[in-house]
């Protein structure tokens, strides 16, 4: 220990900490979820799962991305090399733990991590391009068929690529010294079917890092930190029935909920087999990622306290917050309950502070009791035109023993 202390600088590990942004997920966040939902299905990006059995029948097709590049751009194959190994320190130092892992580094390894970034990176351009009718993946009939899965695998938090690589590639293959950041973002946000976003002018680190930031635009609210925390609300049926009425915000964004006057606003959310992994993914990367903020998760957090079971999703689904591909509202209740396993919401999410207005509306009897007559006497008209009836004739009986004995107090 004495001796790691002599050799130990905390400005270069913090330093090095500062460069990291693709991350091996911790086991015991594997064993909380599903650790299949962390490992690419059909292609692997990167050097974390390079190699292994079930990603290797895409290798050949990867290589053959290569080729159709260099063939287009007309260039030497050593020339995309070079660029890509002049960036070779950065490109290592995006990959936590990479510098101790003696496969990648050390004499004679740095060639088979250039030729990994080489390869990953050919193929995601060539992903987004379409040529040759007849190919088993660049084609249109590849892209439907194999899209979806590709799609999948590159917003594993295990499986990125960092997006200086395909800066790189197409430097040489447009003849530029550095193609625009914006374009690069937007090529793989367009591929990633997710809408372009404020702030793209710095390339992004990984399409993962794109693909949350399309998520997010929460804005930490510092002055909370002191102020009462709420961080549990009614379900959305107790919300339905304290008065609370639910309606679609404008965008998709998680940050994009509010209560103002009795009304909850919130994005629609598309429930399908992967929505899951989606949102374990961008919730690890925002827990291994200082940078990352910690919107996904508050979301998630939110949503599990107002769905306690298939009665809420089936409320929200009603109001056109939830759309369900899954096979009941009780896979869906589950999914949601599941996801927030061991989450912790910040506490300067802006999201406190729609529960606690809620919390405060809950809490005010005449609410309830306003709720439960428009629930029982107005979602219906026959049931209106029936108290109606009651009210006049109610009115009309009182009247009538009025007029009976109004005589009887004038003759006295």
């Amino acid at each position: 220990m004495e001796k790691l202390l002599e050799h130990t600088d905390p400005s270069s590990e913090a330093a090095r900490w500062n460069k990291s942004s693709i991350y091996r997920v911790p086991e015991r966040v594997k064993r909380q979820t599903r650790a299949e939902d962390f490992e690419p299905q059909l292609v692997s990006l990167g050097p974390f799962h390079h190699g292994k059995r079930r990603v290797l029948p895409m290798e050949e097709h990867k290589r053959r991305a290569v080729l159709h590049l260099a063939r287009r751009a007309r260039a030497p194959l050593r020339a995309f090399a070079a660029a890509v190994e002049a960036a070779a320190d950065e490109l290592v130092d995006a990959y936590d733990g990479l510098l101790d892992d003696d496969g990648w580094r050390g004499v004679g390894n740095g060639d088979s991590f250039v030729e990994v970034m080489l390869t990953d990176g050919c193929f995601l351009l060539e992903m987004v391009r379409d040529y040759a009718p007849n190919d088993p993946v660049f084609s249109i009939h590849g892209f439907y068929f194999l899209r979806p899965d590709i799609k999948s695998d590159m917003i594993l938090m295990e499986n990125q690529l960092p997006l200086l690589v395909l800066q790189r590639i197409l430097a040489v293959e447009r003849g530029t010294s550095s193609p625009s950041a914006k374009d690069i973002n937007e090529m793989v946000l367009r591929f990633l079917d997710r809408p372009l976003h404020q702030g793209m002018g710095k390339l992004g680190l990984h399409p993962l890092e794109l693909f949350h930031e399309s998520f997010r635009d929460l804005q930490p609210d510092l002055a909370r930190l002191d102020s009462k925390m709420e961080d549990t609300v009614p379900s959305a049926v107790e919300l339905s029935e304290a008065g609370i009425y639910f309606k679609k915000s404008a965008t998709q964004r998680v940050g994009d909920i509010d209560f103002e006057d009795g009304v909850l606003r919130m994005p629609l959310v598309r429930v399908y087999d992967e929505t899951e992994k989606i949102y374990l993914n961008m919730m690890a990367f925002e827990r291994l990622h200082i940078y990352a903020g910690n919107d996904v998760t508050d979301y998630m957090i939110f949503m599990d306290n107002i769905i306690n079971s298939e009665r809420d999703v089936a409320l929200l689904r009603s109001k056109g917050l939830i759309k369900s591909g899954l096979g009941s509202d009780m896979e869906v209740a589950e999914l949601f309950n599941r996801l927030s396993k061991g989450a912790v919401m910040s506490p300067f999410c802006k999201l406190l502070d729609v529960q606690q207005k809620m919390n405060d509306h809950c809490r005010k009897p005449w609410n309830k009791w306003r709720a439960s007559f428009e629930h029982t006497y107005l979602s219906n008209p026959w049931v209106f035109i029936s108290l109606l009836a009651a009210v006049v004739l109610l009115i009309a009986t009182l009247m009538q023993t009025i007029y009976s004995i109004m005589p009887f107090y004038a003759k006295k």
